[in-house]
């Protein structure tokens, strides 16, 4: 698999190439977490959004499908004694309805061939009154962007879609979401936030 290839340097790619933005996303969703809550978060990746969230709430269900992520994962987190790795597809999630206070879903919703099943299922777990919270990249300088992700998909990884603002907030529009806040991440590859209220 593709992203168990690239776990062990996957940091450094990001850190050197968005190192603002890949930095900074962490400590942003972090700030809508509470001491309180009971997260999920799914494509949790190398854990690069993983340690801002852990040390800010109760408990935190950090899941990927690639076993090489999470083993980095573990590492970042080790020092967290309130994390819980799991291997898990986020299109179909072994959790019961309504369990999660926060539900999180980071730089993922591009490489799906179904993303809106994935966000109901997200939906699905998360408590009423709860935030589903799904940053994604997205194009500010198609020049740049395209050139980065020309490079991913050379290596390997696989794009079924790309946005901009005005597209990723459509998105989810023709999802039928309208309790719906953004913001966005600003560096050399944007990430734009989705942050859902769940009614």
């Amino acid at each position: 698999m593709f992203w168990d290839k690239v776990s062990g340097v996957y940091d450094l790619f990001e850190t050197v190439y968005n190192g603002k933005v890949y930095q900074g996303l962490g400590k942003k969703v972090a700030e809508i977490i509470e001491q309180n809550d009971i997260v999920l978060e799914c494509a949790c990746g190398t854990g690069a959004i993983s340690k801002y969230i852990a040390p800010r709430c109760r408990q935190l269900i950090a899941t990927d499908f690639s076993e090489g992520m999470l083993t980095q994962t573990a590492k970042k987190c080790r020092k967290y004694s309130n994390i819980k790795l799991r291997r898990a597809d986020m299109t179909h999630l072994k959790c019961r309805d309504n369990r999660f206070d926060k539900v999180v879903a980071g730089n993922v919703i591009h490489l799906l061939e179904e993303p809106y099943a994935a966000i109901k299922e997200l939906e699905r777990v998360c408590k009423p009154g709860g935030k589903i919270i799904i940053p994604t990249y997205i194009n500010a300088s198609a020049g740049v962007n395209k050139r980065a992700v020309r490079l991913l998909e050379l290596a390997g990884a696989n794009f079924k879609r790309q946005f901009d603002i005005n597209s990723y907030k459509m998105f989810f529009e023709n999802a039928g979401y309208t309790n719906v806040d953004y913001f966005i991440v600003d560096g050399r590859m944007p990430c734009a936030v989705a942050v859902i209220t769940k009614q």
